[in-house]
């Protein structure tokens, strides 16, 4: 089963992410940390259930990969022509005790397996081979933490929870058949949209908020 381990906004730069989130849920989230084996960095927020947000960045001060990074993140232009267009929470990952297995059977959607950080690998992560998102970013990466889950005690808790994932994607039927194919547990609702483009609903303390 494939259970929803984090949302990611992806940003052309984390000022332009924390500055948008900040506009849809009135709050900022914290600093996160630098992934130096992918040249990218990030903030984190949780949203209860072990959940968290993710904005995620190329780091500027960072090196490339030696192959391409997670979350279409060198495609800068297309990162930055979504953003223009409004979709910039653009995904999501979902937790698995066996990613082998899930990309055996569906690596042609999802991608293949990545050991990281490169040289002391302590999770796996799917990435396709030119960086793209899955599916257009309909279909989550994967992550297999491989038995030492994310600490939720480093990722700041300001009170927002995750409340429902919508997405919208031109062929809902076959989406949804994939989720269920996939076994992903609790998986996003699914709508007719000419593209795919999400929308988080998440409580906070000052109400209801849309993060799209």
């Amino acid at each position: 089963m494939l259970k929803l381990d984090h949302l990611t906004v992806i940003a052309p730069t984390l000022a332009e992410g924390v500055a948008h989130v900040r506009d849809c849920l009135d709050l900022d989230v914290p600093f996160g940390t630098r992934h130096v084996y992918m040249g990218t960095h990030n903030h984190r927020l949780q949203l209860g259930d072990r959940v968290y947000l993710e904005i995620v960045a190329v780091d500027p001060d960072g090196q490339r990969p030696h192959r391409s990074r997670w979350f279409g993140l060198d495609d800068q232009e297309t990162v930055r022509m979504n953003w223009d267009e409004g979709r910039r929470l653009r995904g999501w990952v979902a937790s698995t005790a066996d990613i082998g297995a899930v990309l055996s059977k569906y690596g042609d959607h999802l991608g293949e397996e990545v050991a990281l950080p490169f040289k002391q690998p302590e999770f796996a992560f799917s990435i396709p081979k030119d960086g793209t998102l899955p599916f257009e970013g309909a279909l989550p990466s994967l992550i297999d933490h491989r038995g030492a889950p994310t600490s939720m005690a480093e990722i700041p808790d300001l009170g927002a929870r995750l409340l429902a994932l919508k997405v919208e994607h031109p062929d809902p039927q076959s989406l949804e058949d994939l989720y269920r194919a996939l076994n992903v547990e609790h998986p996003p609702s699914v709508r007719f949209g000419e593209r795919v483009r999400y929308c988080a609903e998440i409580e906070t303390s000052s109400g209801r908020k849309m993060l799209m």
